[in-house]
């Protein structure tokens, strides 16, 4: 006799059953699913015991005519395909025909359906994939199915259920996906008789997302949208500054349908490219419209994964568009803006800001000479006070009740601190600060805090101005300024050697010193990394680098990617290697260390190394190491010459590595810190 036989229905159904419904989730994603594929403008879900007691899917679509009622439960039964044209268009989100039979094998099962107004429905009742009964019952219009004691027959799949928890979880994960692909649809969710979900179904995406992900996320969302020839793409992205440990926030939507797809999330975290700190992934809920023709959906049994015939071109409309999207906004990190409550008290202000007159023989143009000092008023008259040998006149203060208006004063600023050279740097005889190129470098003038602005000379002052400004690269003429524009900052001191704090009408700005360096260093770098062999200078004693035999063997795979970032090295035997020249604009001192550091990116990447990114990495380790560092003192030039470098960069709001540079308390809040607004 042969060995082969055909299996019974009952079997190939709990085998299908396996590929189908893994967990309690499964089951609802295919009810659900089915739901939303009937019409249905209202669905319910109801789950005891993290499902694995019931799940109930209720809904007001088009429902089952009786006749179609018992053939629903039929392995490869369905409404959505009738011939193999429509596999490549598909449009609808269940279409495979397995899932009720999958689901009724390994469960039991009631169904109760109507297709009419009148009040008459059908109810079938099947147990371990066997039908039961079948019988006329009243029901409205529209589907209810109820599956209890699920893998009540599969005892070896239930043994390996996870807890309440974990399966509730999975189950309103999906289901928040879902409302957020359909906000037109009004979904509820309830877990053991705790509502868990509750949707208007008034086709607000925005309100979908705050509901499920709350107010504040809500809020800090943007709009994106963008059509090209072959996809159009909805929905919104939040702001750098509203970040999560993982990717759970990003949703991708394909032609209705949540999807999971690599390249796409990549090309949404290119689009943030430096934005966002590191191990951070941002909230985002993107709805691609195309045509079936262009998107595979039958590549997995869960329907989850997709595959696209166009996948570069939509990537790369995704990466643009959200770059562009950042490209016009102001992402510096705000407090809340409560609106004042009506009839709210405001103290009144007094205009206490007064300009400051240029010094005999200056120009009128330079920093020191047009920032805005405020300045506090006792309550008696104000005296004339000594400030570095020069006289400051104060407004006198009329008696309370009068109103005054401040006079203009003259005030000297105390000059800039004389820096120093670091030990680490090496000594140049002959050359003057000022004569050192313009490029960022080491950080070798760090200033000299205490020490006295009156015992040095005129020439050491505007030597140490301008040897802080030579760690700063310069603004290109012509520059255009980042829209919309940074906004203008007046430095009024330095915290803790770390951040500036500065002013402007809208409030206060504290920035982080570091790291708006290092951002003007990246660019800096960046445009430079862009051609690096013609700055690529032989070194008369070459560096010294040496690795493992499996690293040295990547190394020499792999040395034309590095000549193309200018840095030239050669095999010197066994597992060494030499540096025989890199680009002179590396900074002083740290030359070995970003090359090694470059070396080490190389041999971590698995995949293959793409110029381009071996650049932007070096830029960002060069940046790194040339930027002025955390407790260092500045004076009020150096600040206004960093602010200054910054306000041109093209993102000046966050550091390479995406930590934000500024962060900004508007005066409202301040006011309300202070109860001034009550």
């Amino acid at each position: 006799m042969g060995k082969i036989q055909l299996l019974s229905e009952h079997i190939a159904n709990q085998i299908a059953a396996g590929e189908v419904v893994e967990r309690p989730s499964s089951v609802v994603k295919e009810l659900v699913e089915n739901s939303v594929d009937a019409g249905s403008t209202r669905i319910d879900v109801t789950i005891e015991e993290g499902g694995l007691q019931l799940i109930r899917v209720s809904d007001n679509g088009s429902g089952m005519a009786l006749e179609d009622c018992e053939l629903a439960f039929q392995r490869h039964a369905t409404s959505k395909i009738s011939t193999s044209k429509d596999l490549f268009s598909i449009r609808t989100l269940g279409f495979r025909g397995e899932a009720l039979p999958s689901i009724a094998s390994v469960s039991r099962l009631e169904c109760v359906t109507s297709s009419t107004n009148d009040g008459l429905g059908r109810k079938i009742s099947i147990e371990g994939g066997t039908i039961r009964s079948v019988e006329e019952t009243a029901a409205s219009r529209g589907t209810e199915v109820s599956v209890r004691e699920l893998f009540y027959n599969t005892p070896a799949r239930l043994k390996y259920m996870k807890t309440i928890q974990t399966e509730l979880g999975h189950i309103s994960d999906y289901l928040y996906r879902l409302a957020l692909a359909h906000p037109g649809i009004a979904f509820s969710l309830k877990h053991n008789s705790n509502l868990l979900l509750q949707t208007l179904g008034n086709g607000d995406l925005l309100q979908v997302i705050a509901g499920i992900y709350g107010t504040a996320i809500g809020k800090q969302m943007l709009p994106i949208q963008v059509e090209s020839l072959d996809y159009t793409i909805t929905g919104f992205v939040a702001k750098p500054e509203m970040t999560r440990a993982n990717r759970g926030g990003i949703s991708t939507i394909v032609n209705g349908r949540y999807v999971r797809n690599f390249a796409l999330n990549q090309a949404l975290l290119q689009g943030y490219h430096t934005l966002l700190p590191i191990n951070r992934y941002p909230v985002a809920v993107l709805h691609i419209g195309m045509d079936p023709a262009l998107v595979d959906v039958n590549v997995h049994p869960s329907k989850l994964e997709v595959r696209f015939s166009k996948e570069a071109e939509l990537t790369a409309l995704i990466e643009a568009e959200v770059k562009r999207l950042f490209g016009r906004q102001v992402l510096i990190p705000q407090g809340m803006k409560p609106a004042a409550p009506k009839g709210a008290y405001v103290q009144e202000q007094l205009d206490l800001t007064r300009t400051v007159e240029p010094a005999a023989g200056s120009s009128a143009s330079t920093p020191a000479a047009s920032s805005a000092i405020p300045i506090p008023l006792p309550d008696s008259t104000i005296q004339r006070v000594s400030v570095d040998s020069e006289s400051t006149v104060l407004p006198q203060v009329k008696e309370a009740g009068t109103s005054y208006r401040p006079e203009s004063v003259s005030i000297s600023r105390p000059p800039a601190v004389e820096p120093q050279r670091s030990s680490t740097a090496p000594a140049t005889s002959g050359t003057s600060y000022s004569s050192r190129p313009s490029s960022p470098s080491n950080n070798s003038y760090t200033s000299t805090a205490g020490s006295n602005p009156r015992s040095m000379s005129i020439q050491q002052q505007r030597r140490t101005n301008e040897a802080f400004m030579d760690l700063l690269p310069s603004k290109q003429e012509g520059e255009a300024p980042t829209l919309p524009a940074f906004p203008r900052l007046d430095p009024i001191g330095q915290m803790h050697g770390t951040y500036l704090v500065a002013q402007n009408e809208e409030g206060l700005f504290l920035i982080d010193q570091h790291a708006a360096h290092e951002r003007i260093n990246y660019e800096y770098y960046y445009e430079r990394f862009g051609n690096p062999a013609e700055a690529s200078q032989e070194l008369l004693v070459p560096i010294t680098l040496e690795f493992t035999p499996s690293e040295a063997g990547i190394i020499a795979e792999k040395l034309s990617l590095f000549e193309q970032a200018g840095v030239y090295m050669e095999a010197f035997g066994g597992n060494t290697f030499l540096v025989r020249a890199h680009p002179h604009w590396f900074p002083s001192g740290e030359e070995k260390g970003i090359v090694e550091d470059m070396c080490e990116w190389v041999l971590s990447e698995k995949k293959a190394v793409d110029i381009a990114k071996l650049r932007e990495k070096a830029a960002i380790m060069c940046s790194c190491k040339a930027s002025i560092k955390a407790n260092q003192g500045l004076s009020v030039l150096e600040m206004e010459t960093l602010i200054d470098r910054l306000s041109g960069c093209r993102n000046p709001y966050t550091c390479p590595h995406g930590r934000p540079i500024v962060v900004s308390f508007t005066t409202y809040e301040l006011e309300k810190m202070f109860k001034r607004v009550m």
